[in-house]
């Protein structure tokens, strides 16, 4: 089966803002959603995850035989290599590894061009981090210092798109980015969520995307401490910031218990830019 590049590349994109969760005092713990919903990854729930949030993506799309499914960024660079796909040059939309041979960090380039590429990047942080807390655009150097070990060349529906003078040489290249979706909410998921994740190991979640765009709109309410507003986990912290929502706009009581209703969720949504469904 086929992969297209825009289509891989918009999906690892989508994912930007994502966080993994927290252990009980607060630090990050490599718990994320992309290992349980990869196969054959499974077992690298709470490891370094950069190398499964790219076999994720290909995993969604059913690419499994174009990306390599592997946790391992070693591996990973071994399995482009055996098969004759690797080049020093960056590869739109092709695999990029960081580290003397390649063994500390996976990313995917999403442009590039004469000096820098820039990246969609899971397992990094806002200074580039080979170890940090979510999925991240970056920019970084095509040469010298801090530039990649080299690029897997997947073999995309579209074709191969590379600097490498082997494989067009194309000076600069880029894909372009989707429209802004409109961001949708369901009210019986947020509600499960609430009822559910407080009763979860730390970080457990439901339905974390839907649930992510709720905790960030508590935060920029100044209901929700933005630390703890990106695991996607309804727990009791969520519930709280989501009682004081309640509170405001005239709920008391039981009334206020932090298990959202229609008529607070709508208001939240078109304070802060999401919609309401079923």
């Amino acid at each position: 089966m086929g992969l297209s590049r825009t289509a891989y590349v918009n999906l690892l994109r989508s994912q930007t803002g994502y966080h993994e969760g927290r252990d009980k005092n607060g630090n990050w713990n490599n718990i994320q959603r992309f290992s349980p919903e990869t196969l054959g990854l499974e077992w690298s729930q709470g490891q370094a995850w950069c190398s499964t949030f790219t076999a994720w993506a290909a995993d969604e799309l059913g690419g499994r035989d174009i990306i390599p499914i592997t946790a391992s960024c070693a591996a990973g660079v071994g399995w482009w290599q055996k098969r004759g796909q690797w080049t020093d040059y960056p590869v739109l939309g092709g695999l990029f590894y960081m580290g003397t041979y390649g063994q500390d960090h996976v990313g995917v380039v999403v442009a590039y061009d004469g000096d820098s590429i820039w990246t969609v990047e899971g397992n990094t942080n806002t200074t580039g981090a080979y170890q940090g807390d979510g999925v991240y655009l970056r920019v970084r150097p095509r040469r010298g210092a801090n530039s990649p070990y080299g690029y897997g060349i997947p073999a995309f529906d579209e074709g191969t798109i590379s600097a490498d003078p082997k494989l067009g040489g194309t000076a600069s290249a880029t894909v372009a980015a989707p429209a802004p979706p409109q961001v949708r909410v369901s009210l019986a998921h947020i509600v499960a969520a609430a009822k559910r994740d407080p009763g979860l190991r730390q970080g457990g979640t439901t339905y974390p995307a839907e649930v992510n765009v709720v905790e960030v709109a508590l935060a920029r309410e100044g209901l929700l401490l933005d630390q703890y507003a990106h695991d996607g986990s309804f727990g009791s912290l969520t519930v709280a910031a989501y009682a004081k929502w309640q509170r405001r706009h005239g709920f008391q009581g039981s009334d206020a218990d932090g298990i959202p209703g229609r008529s607070t969720l709508q208001k939240l949504g078109t304070a802060r830019g999401f919609t309401v469904i079923d």
